[in-house]
C-alpha cells in the first residue's frame, strides 16, 4: 500500500489484546501504538502512539470484564482520534455492551443500549462493527452505518467438523427469543427444530422449563447467543437428558460466564459448550474442561478489509472465511 493512499490503523483497547493481535496477524499488519494508563484517582489515560492524520482507524473493543472502564476507554481513544483528523472511526465492538437492556421492559427501566449508541456516535465514531447483537434493532438506535456480523457461518462450520453425529441431531432455542436464530442453523444444516419455553421468577433465575418437540434418542444442540451464569444452559441440558436426548452440546456466541458459571457447567449434563473469543475466556478454559472455542477473528479480519476497500460485507453473513 502506498504512502500516499490512506491505510488501516488497527488499534485495541485493553479489554481483549489477543483477539486484536489475530485479527492484526490476520490482515497482515502490526497493532499501532496506543498507552492506555489509569491514574491513581481511577481516571483513564490514553496516547495515540503514532500519526492517524486521514487513516482509516478501527479501533477494536468488546464489552467485558471492567464493562464501564472499557466502554470509557473506547470512547476516549475514538475521540483521541478524531481530534488528531483521523479520517474515519470505526469501533469494533465484537460484544455490544449494554446490549441486553434494549427496551423500556418495565416502569422507569433505562434503555442503556441506545445510551451507548448516543455516546460512541457523540464520540466521533463513524461506523460499528459488532458480532450477534442480542437484538438486531439496537442497529436502529445509531445515525451511523452498523454491521452486525454473524456467527452462525462459523457455528455451522463447527458443527460439521467437530460434531460427529450432527445428521442425526436436533436444534434446540433455550428460549423463545432465540428461536429465530437456532431455526435459522435448523434449516442451513437440514435438521429438525425444538423449543425451550422458561419462566423466571427474577432476573437471572429460571424457575421452570417446558419442551416443545421430540429430541429422543438424539443429539440435542442448544443455541443461543450468550452464556453469563449458564444456569439457564444447564437446566435445559438437564431437561433435554430427561426426554431422551443422548447427548448435550451447547454452542453460544458471547461467552460471558460471570459468577458460579464454570462449576454449574462441570456440575451440568452439557458435553461441551462451545463459545466464540469475543470475550477473552482463557483463563475460564484452564479450569474447565468442558469449554472450546470457536475463533471469530477471520470473520472481523474480513469485515475490516472489505470495509477499508469499499467491498460489500453481506457476503460475511452466511460464510465463514477459510
Amino acid at each position: 500500500m502506498s504512502s500516499t493512499s490512506n491505510s488501516i490503523k488497527i488499534f485495541s483497547g485493553s479489554s481483549h489484546v489477543e483477539l486484536a493481535k489475530l485479527v492484526a496477524k490476520r490482515i497482515g499488519i502490526d497493532l499501532s501504538k496506543v498507552v492506555v494508563l489509569k491514574y491513581s484517582n481511577q481516571e483513564t489515560s490514553v496516547t495515540i502512539g503514532e500519526s492517524v492524520r486521514d487513516e482509516d482507524v478501527f479501533i477494536i473493543q468488546s464489552g467485558c470484564g471492567e464493562i464501564n472502564d472499557n466502554l470509557m476507554e473506547l470512547l476516549i481513544m475514538i475521540n483521541a482520534c478524531k481530534t488528531a483528523s483521523a479520517r474515519r472511526i470505526t469501533a469494533v465492538i465484537p460484544c455490544y455492551p449494554y446490549a441486553r437492556q434494549d427496551k423500556k421492559d418495565k416502569s422507569r427501566a433505562p434503555i442503556s443500549a441506545k445510551l451507548v449508541a448516543n455516546m460512541l456516535t457523540v464520540a466521533g465514531a463513524n461506523h460499528v462493527i459488532t458480532v450477534d447483537l442480542h437484538a438486531s434493532q439496537i442497529q436502529g438506535f445509531f445515525n451511523i452505518p452498523v454491521d452486525n456480523l454473524y456467527c452462525e457461518p462459523s457455528m455451522l462450520k463447527y458443527i460439521k467438523t467437530h460434531i460427529s453425529e450432527w445428521q442425526n441431531s436436533i436444534i434446540v432455542s433455550p428460549d423463545a427469543g432465540g428461536a429465530k436464530r437456532a431455526a435459522s442453523i435448523a434449516d442451513r444444516l437440514n435438521l429438525e427444530f425444538a423449543l425451550i419455553h422458561k419462566e423466571r421468577k427474577k432476573a437471572n433465575e429460571v424457575s421452570r422449563m417446558v419442551l416443545v418437540g421430540d429430541v429422543s434418542g438424539k443429539t440435542a444442540i442448544l443455541i443461543d447467543d450468550m452464556a453469563d451464569t449458564c444456569g439457564t444452559l444447564k437446566m435445559a441440558a438437564t431437561t433435554l437428558k430427561e426426554r431422551g436426548a443422548s447427548k448435550v452440546y451447547a454452542i453460544v456466541a458471547h461467552g460471558i460466564l460471570s459468577g458460579k458459571a464454570i462449576d454449574v457447567i462441570n456440575d451440568s449434563q452439557l458435553e461441551s459448550l462451545v463459545v466464540t473469543n469475543t470475550i477473552p475466556h482463557d483463563d475460564k478454559k484452564a479450569i474447565c474442561s468442558k469449554i472450546d472455542t470457536i475463533d471469530i477473528s477471520p470473520t472481523l479480519a474480513e469485515a475490516i478489509r472489505r470495509t477499508h476497500n469499499g467491498e460489500s460485507v453481506s457476503f460475511l453473513f452466511s460464510h465463514a472465511p477459510e
